[in-house]
């Protein structure tokens, strides 16, 4: 008889908007009807609030539709009443490796239905702001978890496609559980397992379809073309896309990923169409 007991977390692509922050909460709330509702839900808000920051009713809302942990990124100070509250919000992390002293924190571990789940937010370092060396502080990190978990999942914000192989590559060996790429809005389709370890280069975004990287393609066009400050704006029109992963853990062991990149039509909120659903 095999009494094997499956955990699942699911993550969320960044929110770009209130279009995905309204078809994420459809989305899981789908799933409640089924047989494959994740123990665990991660999301990436960075850009919850009209695509830059989160603010704290923003914060409030996604966490009533069920969602356990909120990483971010570099844009998480946009928002500047995140001040306010950062500090008080026990779901959300900002990335580990700002200055010491920086509000809010980088990690944290949680605890569902008895089991521990140690979550790491960073930042990358190539094409992005200065910042202090992911890896290190990360390795710090992770080793200090492992002494009360074996289950850590990290969210490594970054733009470059070879700092996050590298990285997750480095982190694989240490036993993280799950390295989930985030920041680029662009799904990779290099999922795979690794010494154990979940791995996607991007895990890709939540927002319009009919965007770029879930802004208005007007005014990136106009940004582009004449390389005056036109000020970025949140693209609305549905279908909404949903990019994430799952990531299953059996017995302890990372078991599969599979990347998930379904569209949402806002206007009749259903489930329009399963682009892809891949697994490793």
């Amino acid at each position: 008889m095999n009494n094997s007991k499956e955990f699942k977390i699911l993550f969320f692509g960044d929110l770009v908007g209130k279009i995905a922050r309204k078809a994420v909460a459809q989305y899981i709330d789908n799933l409640k009807n089924t047989n494959n509702y994740p123990d665990f839900i991660i999301a990436n808000v960075e850009n919850a609030s009209h695509g830059f920051g989160l603010t704290q009713k923003n914060y409030n809302e996604l966490s009533q539709y069920g969602i356990d942990c909120m990483t971010s990124g570099n844009h998480i100070w946009d928002k500047k009443e995140i001040f306010n509250y950062i500090n008080d919000a026990d779901k959300l992390i900002r990335p580990i490796n700002y200055p010491e002293n920086t509000p809010g924190i980088g990690t944290k571990i949680f605890e569902i239905n008895g089991l521990k789940i140690g979550v790491i937010n960073a930042l990358g370092r190539v094409f992005m702001p200065p910042i202090n060396d992911p890896i290190q502080i990360l390795k710090t990190e992770v080793l200090k978890l492992k002494e009360t978990t074996p289950y850590i999942i990290i969210d490594f914000h970054a733009e470059a496609t070879a700092e996050k192989i590298c990285v997750g590559r480095f982190l694989s060996e240490i036993g993280v559980t799950a390295f989930i790429g985030t920041h680029t809005h662009v799904q990779t389709a290099d999922e795979h397992i690794i010494n154990n370890m979940a791995y996607i280069s991007d895990v890709g975004f939540c927002g319009s379809s009919d965007s770029v990287i879930g802004m208005e393609y007007s005014t990136s066009l106009k940004r582009l073309t004449t390389l005056l400050p036109e000020r970025y704006e949140v693209a609305t029109n549905p279908p909404c896309i949903i990019n994430a992963v799952e990531i299953s853990i059996v017995d302890g062991i990372t078991t599969a990923i599979k990347r998930i990149n379904v569209k949402i039509d806002m206007n009749n909120e259903e489930l329009e169409v399963n682009v892809e659903t891949n697994s490793v």
